[in-house]
């Protein structure tokens, strides 16, 4: 970086007043994030901003989640600004602030040099499958499982689900998508061992997070709720490893993109019986 930029530019703890500069910036990347989008992602995290003269002209987001691992987001530079370090200055207040946990995040391509450079390995590939929705076929279930509406008494055991499945206390964030999303469980022999919401996001509906124990389970979970948003744009980000992403493109929502998850660290134990099978989104995974 130049003299003259590093005097110019300052990292600082974003505030709530930010969002809107944050929102912009997210909007000149043709990133889909509304203002509630932005609020939701900093009211369970903390973030930092790169300012330039009282001009927000970078952000990065984290999200501690309990003492062994937490995830890293929302990490843009104004076009104008780039090449000048300010992506590597946001990194290291960013992993400051998340100390010696794991940390995750989904890259673009662009943003995997830089990635690389603080320690970071690729694990997966998550694709983005999105556009309107037509009539969805059902999905045969087996005997003594069903979809079902939760309950009151399902928190709990939601949180578990997604602990199991990602190796991380999201529970914050998942008692807030409980409060403010629709969601179903999936039982089998009455006992619940699959969860999957549908939430407003960006242009129309975003489908996840989306945990079960297997393929099957989740395309009925996803089934469900591509289903209620026939003729509606819907969008669905999921792990390669899923191997769902050829039957979303089968039932007509198609896959526009691709992103590639990284962890810094040793990578969590996850439960084999519960598995994501849709992110909350690409930041928070």
């Amino acid at each position: 970086m130049d003299t003259a930029t590093q005097t110019l530019v300052r990292v600082r703890k974003m505030q709530p007043e930010d969002i809107p500069a944050g929102r912009e910036l997210s909007r000149q990347q043709n990133w889909p994030h509304r203002a509630f989008d932005w609020e939701f992602l900093f009211r369970h995290g903390s973030g930092f901003v790169a300012d330039a003269d009282g001009q927000v002209v970078g952000t990065t987001l984290v999200w501690p989640f309990g003492d062994n691992g937490g995830n890293l987001g929302m990490v843009i530079v104004s076009p104008r600004m780039q090449g000048h370090g300010i992506g590597s200055r946001l990194m290291e207040a960013a992993l400051e602030a998340l100390g010696d946990r794991a940390v995750y995040l989904n890259s673009t391509e662009e943003g995997r040099a830089l990635y690389t450079k603080f320690g970071f390995e690729p694990v997966g590939r998550i694709f983005q499958h999105q556009g309107l929705v037509d009539a969805v076929p059902l999905i045969q279930l087996r005997p003594n499982e069903r979809v079902r509406p939760i309950g009151r008494n399902d928190r709990s055991v939601v949180a578990d689900l997604d602990r199991r499945a990602t190796g991380l206390d999201r529970s914050r964030v998942i008692s807030s998508i409980l409060d403010t999303a629709h969601g179903v469980m999936f039982d089998s022999n009455n006992s619940p061992v699959g969860v999957g919401f549908l939430r407003r996001f960006g242009r129309g509906y975003s489908v996840g997070p989306t945990v079960a124990p297997d393929a099957l389970a989740a395309k009925a979970i996803i089934s469900h709720w591509l289903g209620s948003k026939a003729g509606k744009f819907c969008r669905i980000d999921v792990p390669e490893s899923s191997g769902l992403s050829a039957w979303l493109e089968e039932i007509g929502l198609p896959r526009v993109g691709s992103v590639t998850t990284m962890v810094r660290g040793e990578p969590l134990v996850t439960s084999a019986d519960a598995k994501v099978f849709s992110l909350i989104n690409q930041a928070l995974g």
